[in-house]
């Protein structure tokens, strides 16, 4: 009977048998997990009281990273990446493609990279272990070192070590946004969908439009661990008015910024959405930054006011 009963325990809980490892080197099996295994994972995503559900499937085929997203709700949606080739294809609409090597909608592509720079802005902690889509998994927080970002909380099957859950979490421990996987298959080869997809010939790559026109705007100051990922300087359809558009990023939480001469109207100075995106505009000399993104709206009005024109 104790031998059953072992046996019982080892099947719920695989990781008993092994020593506990330290909240790194999770996220790292985690980070190794997304780039290199064969799954599907069908996800329910929530944010607010908006819930979407999802299907993602990843696998290499000839050594090359194959993944394949589709929406379940609404019109047909759907992304594939071979490589670091994303094509989005959607209803009603031409297929297009752009360089990236991560489909955007599932996890932060900071999963599947290197776990050490995000240990600028967060500590890797280790939480408890409970069942998700009936697999055993292990919790990890991602604490934030500053008051500048929110916090995030992670949890890995503890078999595969791919993620079953994920949680954005305010200061004070409001849930922002959730990721949950309600099913996990892992395959023993790419599935046959991922097998076509690497065959097709998708579209070419969209060519990115110079930047014609572009100011020298630079920020004084940014939270440490935030980059710049994207400029982009264009024209708005039907006034034509020059919009400088800034990306950053700490590798999970996204912040852009609108850089426009201030208008006759008035923006609003701050505003915060049921989903946890802040809105911020400052004025800064004859210009207008509005800045957005799931941060704190002391963090967006701190970068707003940091930029100057050089």
């Amino acid at each position: 009977m104790r031998l059953i009963l072992l046996a019982l325990l080892a099947l719920v809980f695989p990781a008993m048998a092994q020593e506990d490892m330290p909240a790194k080197v999770w996220l790292e099996k985690m980070s190794q997990a997304l780039r290199e295994k064969e799954f599907k994972a069908s996800i329910i995503q929530l944010q607010a009281d908006h819930i979407r559900p999802l299907v993602y499937l990843h696998g290499k085929v000839n050594n090359q990273e194959v993944a394949f997203l589709e929406y379940l709700n609404g019109p047909p949606k759907n992304a594939v990446r071979v490589g670091n080739r994303v094509t989005f294809i959607e209803h009603d609409e031409p297929a297009y493609s752009i360089v990236s090597n991560h489909i955007q909608g599932v996890w932060p592509a900071a999963f599947s990279a290197n776990m050490a720079d995000l240990e600028v802005g967060y500590q890797f902690v280790l939480g408890g272990r409970t069942r998700i889509a009936g697999r055993p998994g292990q919790m990890i927080r991602l604490l934030p070192n500053d008051e500048f970002r929110y916090g995030f909380q992670i949890w890995l099957d503890m078999e595969t070590f791919l993620p079953l859950r994920y949680d954005m979490l305010t200061q004070d421990k409001q849930l922002l946004e959730q990721i949950m996987v309600i099913e996990l298959i892992e395959f023993s080869e790419p599935p046959a969908i991922l097998q076509e997809a690497y065959k097709q010939e998708w579209p070419a790559v969209i060519d990115q439009a110079e930047r014609q026109d572009g100011q020298n705007w630079q920020f004084a100051w940014l939270p440490a661990g935030f980059t710049v990922v994207v400029r982009d300087h264009h024209r708005l359809i039907g006034s034509h008015e020059a919009v400088e558009y800034i990306a950053l990023t700490d590798g999970l939480a996204n912040i852009s910024v609108y850089v426009a001469r201030a208008g006759a109207s008035p923006l609003p100075e701050e505003l915060i959405t049921r989903n946890g995106l802040s809105l911020v505009s400052e004025k800064v000399g004859n210009a207008e930054v509005v800045a957005v993104g799931k941060v704190p709206t002391q963090t967006l009005t701190r970068i707003a006011k940091s930029l100057t024109l050089e």
